[in-house]
């Protein structure tokens, strides 16, 4: 096998958070950072693997068996990536089926607390590289709605959708809708992607949102309507007024207080979680510049729309 290099963009939710796994409509962006990974064929029968940050520097490391992918040093980290190497091989048993060994390398361009996809992007590009169905190897290892993989593998704005089948006691997906999208907001200058300096736990706010949910049905009619109005809006007012309806609606759904009410009441302007509440990134959407507000409260890490989408 030669040298390959396989590549996915990170993502954001900026509509229907949670109630995308009850088949809501959802409007996700792929972003302008992503990761990369490279294989190059190497003398020994293992698997030699690097991880590089975004300065280039090596966050992880550790050698892998060529069989059953056993790692020679068993931290959480290694265990998961030998879990996502035997399921990749586990839908295609041709994966690895060689005594040729490879050095592999990851390349982040976005910090691992960013929240952008870590995880999403190494999923698809194991995928690539396997020649699997990345949504099949998401089901099998991280789980979740697969939006950040429909975002992995597109360039554009997408909506994204599940169609679900209820008829048995197990909730199963029948169809995943991916349709690619022209999201260009007139006031897009207007808009800015927003730290909280931590990293949230996708798998924890699921199962907050699951043990809390109450009324979806409803709910989830509502966020499709608005997700439609989001993409087709033409001020800034009237994307304001949707962010914050769209923040009451999950406020009430999950029991959690929405953040612009915990943290930033005296902003003059609309904020929307991002995916998990309580983490990663946020949207701010603004007549004045807000960088000087939320670097006074801490928060240095501030994207102008267009630094964070094509």
């Amino acid at each position: 096998m030669k040298s390959k290099t396989f590549y996915s963009h990170g993502k954001l939710l900026l509509s229907g958070e949670y109630v995308v796994l009850d088949g809501a409509l959802a409007l996700a962006i792929p972003t302008k950072f992503g990761q990369s990974l490279s294989i190059k064929p190497i003398e020994e029968t293992k698997l030699v693997w690097q991880s590089f940050d975004e300065n280039n520097e090596v966050w992880f490391e550790n050698e892998f068996e060529l069989n059953q992918f056993k790692p020679k040093n068993e931290d959480a980290l290694s265990k998961r990536l030998s879990q996502i190497l035997n399921a990749t091989k586990n839908l295609n048993p041709e994966f690895l089926n060689t005594q040729q060994g490879f050095n592999i390398k990851t390349n982040l361009e976005f910090p691992k607390n960013w929240g952008l996809g870590t995880s999403s992007t190494l999923i698809n590009n194991i995928a690539q590289w396997g020649n699997i169905d990345p949504f099949k190897l998401l089901d099998k290892t991280f789980g979740g709605s697969g939006y950040d993989i429909a975002c992995a593998q597109n360039n554009n704005t997408i909506t994204y959708q599940l169609h679900l089948n209820k008829s048995t006691n197990q909730v199963q997906i029948d169809k995943r809708v991916i349709t690619e999208i022209d999201f260009n907001p007139i006031f897009k200058e207007q808009i800015y992607f927003v730290h909280l300096n931590k990293k949230q736990n996708s798998r924890d706010g699921i199962q907050h949102y699951h043990k809390n949910k109450v009324n979806t049905r409803e709910a989830i009619e509502i966020i499709n309507k608005m997700t439609l109005e989001m993409i087709n809006s033409k001020s800034l007012e009237h994307f304001q007024n949707l962010m914050y309806e769209h923040e009451t609606i999950i406020s009430k759904l999950t029991n959690q207080i929405p953040l612009k009410e915990a943290m930033f009441h005296d902003f003059d302007g609309a904020i929307k979680s991002l995916g998990a509440w309580g983490g990663d990134f946020i949207m701010v959407a603004s007549k004045i510049n807000p960088q000087q507000y939320f670097k006074e409260k801490g928060f240095t890490t501030i994207l102008p729309y267009k630094n964070m989408v094509f």
